[in-house]
């Protein structure tokens, strides 16, 4: 595998060099391996702990237990083995996706905003495990992109962070299971749709990441009309990412390719089931659900401009809740939406949203 780098976070960023510097690195990082290593101090790593044990026990459950924590208002909830599938085939994790944790007396739950709802919690130590976790990672998530932006030459250290204000923040909570005589697949090709994911993992291992190859094409996967599941799935180069104790992954989704127009790329990735049962957190540092992403002003493709088209202009809810609905056609939420006018709402908050 790659020798791959391990960064430090600041405890704040100022635009000094030293944070500049640190950025650029990060963006060197991406743009050479796909993904680095995040460093963790023992509280953060206790918060990560913490979680993963919390995933471990709710797991073990029986599965008419675990069925039961499905939101039909929201994308949160359980996803059995074999019901999300990529690029025509079915994967093999376990999932619980945590959204946000809308009440039902929130005045976007009254008003019918699609993919808001309450978390359905298997039991409260389950919820504090995993808000603890995503509100420290919340937390990290800005800082480095506040680096990023500087990374990318940006004068303006919020120039990112401005479109996170009370983002979408998510999250998927997985177990794979040991590997079969029958398959090896955890989950296949693809890329985040998302801004910018940080990964835990434990030590098992099976993460595997396709790092840029010039000259390669990649997907817009945020278009209807182009999708990256299943691309160069079983075309060299992967690099295996090892568990590295203390630390966790972080790389870019869709939208940071749409921002920079290609400067920097989402990155491909895909698990292959271990010798025994793997436990790992994605966490996705989202937009807010109302903003409008188009690539920035010095965001360029090969020396051209990217301009901010209508291929290169997404509202963040829309575009969330169509990649929802893509990869989970027959879930109790997507047939929701299409039955109660959920579609509708969406389009009358996207033209809202545009025209304010």
């Amino acid at each position: 595998m790659a020798d791959l780098p391990v960064f430090q976070l600041s405890e704040s960023v100022t635009g000094s060099p030293a944070d500049r510097a640190l950025g650029l690195a990060m963006v060197d990082a991406w743009r050479t391996y796909g993904i680095f290593y995040l460093a963790t101090d023992p509280a953060q790593q206790h918060i990560t702990d913490w979680a993963i044990e919390a995933s471990r026990r709710f797991f073990a459950r029986p599965l008419e237990d675990k069925a039961r924590h499905v939101s039909a208002t929201s994308y949160s909830g359980y996803i059995a083995s074999g019901e999300e599938v990529t690029a025509g085939e079915a994967d093999y994790s376990e999932i619980f996706t945590v959204c946000k944790d809308v009440s039902r007396n929130d005045i976007r739950s009254v008003a019918g905003w699609p993919c808001h709802g309450p978390v359905p919690w298997p039991e409260e130590s389950y919820r504090q495990s995993m808000e603890a976790f995503m509100t420290e990672l919340g937390s990290m998530g800005e800082i480095l992109l506040r680096l990023v932006a500087l990374g990318l030459g940006l004068e303006d250290p919020a120039a990112l962070t401005a479109l996170t204000h009370d983002g979408w923040h998510h999250m998927r909570v997985l177990r794979f299971p040991a590997e079969s005589r029958t398959t090896n697949r955890g989950i296949g090709a693809h890329t985040d749709y998302g801004l910018l994911v940080i990964a835990a993992q434990d030590e098992v291992g099976g993460l595997w990441i396709r790092p840029p190859v010039a000259g390669e094409q990649r997907n817009r996967n945020w278009l209807q009309s182009e999708s990256s599941a299943g691309m160069y799935e079983n075309e060299h180069p992967w690099t295996y990412v090892d568990p590295v104790p203390g630390t966790l992954t972080v790389f870019p989704g869709d939208i940071l390719q749409l921002l920079t127009g290609g400067y920097l790329l989402s990155t491909p990735h895909k698990v292959r089931l271990a010798d025994r049962e793997r436990h790992a957190m994605a966490y996705f540092h989202e937009p807010n659900f109302q903003a409008w992403v188009e690539p920035l002003p010095h965001a360029h493709s090969q020396g051209a401009p990217v301009a901010a088209d209508e291929e290169n202009r997404l509202h963040y809810g829309t575009h969330f809740t169509h990649m929802f609905m893509r990869c989970y056609p027959e879930r109790v939420t997507t047939l929701r939406l299409h039955e109660t006018g959920g579609l509708l709402r969406l389009a009358q908050l996207r033209e809202a949203s545009d025209q304010a």
